[in-house]
């Protein structure tokens, strides 16, 4: 019948600092200035996730779309929702990953492509910071 790409929105709230220990706080905030503040700052964040699969000639469906919510749900909402990511997230903990959209983006990759049925291929996924500025990531290997 056809491949179909399914797109499934999911939104959350959290906090973030952009800070490497290994750098003096002057490099620090010369680097990724107001990030940098040492309280953290917090967004609206959006996630779109974009799932790949042939269409099902009984259903009519590309995917289990209550699959795809827990998987969402479980993996992205509920380990960053109303979280400080530093602080909650071991990847984002002091010596690890900074926090960037971009980086959260690769994170959030390895934990859904992970969870998807075999007949499903996760094809990008976009993180919006805010109205302003999103990222795309299409999981070009491991993250970073």
């Amino acid at each position: 019948m056809g491949k179909a790409y399914l797109t499934r929105r999911v939104s959350f709230a959290a906090a973030h600092r952009y800070y490497r220990e290994d750098w003096s706080a002057e490099r620090n905030v010369a680097v990724f200035g107001a990030c940098a503040n040492p309280h953290g700052h917090g967004h609206g964040y959006t996630l779109e996730a974009t799932v790949a699969g042939e269409v099902d000639p009984e259903t009519g469906f590309s995917v289990d779309l209550g699959l795809l919510d827990r998987v969402l749900s479980e993996e992205v909402i509920a380990p960053l929702d109303h979280r400080h990511i530093n602080h909650d997230v071991a990847e984002f903990g002091p010596g690890g990953l900074i926090p960037t959209t971009e980086n959260l983006a690769a994170w959030a990759w390895a934990r859904i492509a992970t969870r998807l049925p075999p007949s499903v291929r996760l094809h990008r996924i976009r993180l919006r910071e805010d109205e302003s500025l999103f990222v795309d990531y299409f999981g070009g290997g491991s993250p970073p």
